[in-house]
């Protein structure tokens, strides 16, 4: 039996945490077309007759501009020590640029073996792909590089193959039910985040927060109404409009669609209570970064 542990890492947008949800099978990690959507470390569980993987999903790779910023990269490093296993998510429908190069020296400073997934292989001609391939091969030492598309699901039977062939024997980590590290309390928060991602334009994706401060774990444990009230922090009161919208119909549309998510992730009935507030400068506030449990 192998069992071992697998850091995805990645620019912003390149798929990482599509991934981690077709691996695992089920929803663990929010998915918005918004770079940085991923903000913390979010491991997510693989247990089969083979053995168990334990994947951690991590923010982009990106230049830091404020304290939230850098604590994301540090959370990125810090995944890349101790683990088993690197996957470098790649998104192959893009040009080489800077960002993509600074990504790879990153993982060869790391010398964690690594293998390397070009996603987004459905939205290019196949005939691309040889280059790309061959650019990455001769610049570092992977162990495998593999085309695939997260969002399909083409070819992830085959990295997963892959990955059991370059991890230890040994048991499991975890229990055999045992999916995500995440507490629903945090997922709910998650997925009020990624419903204002889809709505909303230009900065605001990058200055919103969104803070659970009520989860009625009594009610959870009993599958009555459970109640939940969360905070949706911006930094400015423009942005507050915004999320807003007129008459308050944004901010509806947002809990809508947010309640009917957590109702499926429960199995019960949502109460979800949402306040719009601003909080200038959060993002370089450790109080509010240490409530968001960001760097953790």
């Amino acid at each position: 039996m192998k069992s071992g542990t697998v850091v995805i890492i990645g620019r912003p947008n390149s798929g990482k945490s599509t991934l981690l949800n077709a691996l695992v099978g089920q929803k663990v990690s929010i998915v918005s077309d918004k770079p940085q959507t991923t903000r913390h470390r979010i491991i997510g569980v693989t247990t089969e007759a083979r053995g168990q993987v334990v994947f951690m999903d991590t923010p982009g790779i990106h230049k830091p501009a404020y304290a939230m910023n850098r604590r994301m990269l540090q959370t990125v490093h810090d995944g890349l020590r101790d683990v088993d296993l690197a996957i470098l998510m790649v998104d192959a429908s893009i040009a080489f640029g800077a960002g993509e190069g600074y990504v790879l020296e990153t993982v060869k400073r790391a010398q964690t073996p690594a293998i390397l997934a070009l996603n987004k292989i459905d939205k290019i001609a196949k005939q691309r792909l040889l280059p790309v391939m061959q650019r990455y091969g001769e610049a570092c030492d992977f162990l495998d590089i593999i085309p695939l598309s997260a969002m399909t699901g083409e070819n992830l039977g085959l990295l997963l193959d892959k990955i059991f062939e370059n991890l230890p024997e040994g048991e499991p980590l975890y229990d055999g039910e045992y999916l995500t590290d995440r507490t629903e309390r945090f997922l709910a928060g998650e997925l009020v985040r990624e419903k204002i991602l889809g709505r909303v334009r230009e900065e605001l994706p990058y200055a919103c927060a969104v803070i659970v401060r009520n989860f009625d774990e009594g009610a959870r444990e009993t599958k009555k109404l459970v109640r939940i009230e969360a905070d949706i922090l911006v930094e400015k009161r423009s942005q507050q409009g915004i999320v807003l919208g007129a008459g308050a119909a944004q901010l509806k549309a947002i809990g809508i669609a947010a309640r009917q998510d957590l109702e499926q992730l429960l199995g019960c009935k949502v109460y979800l209570g949402l306040q719009v507030k601003t909080a200038p400068d959060w993002r370089n506030d450790n109080v509010v970064l240490d409530e968001l449990e960001l760097g953790q």
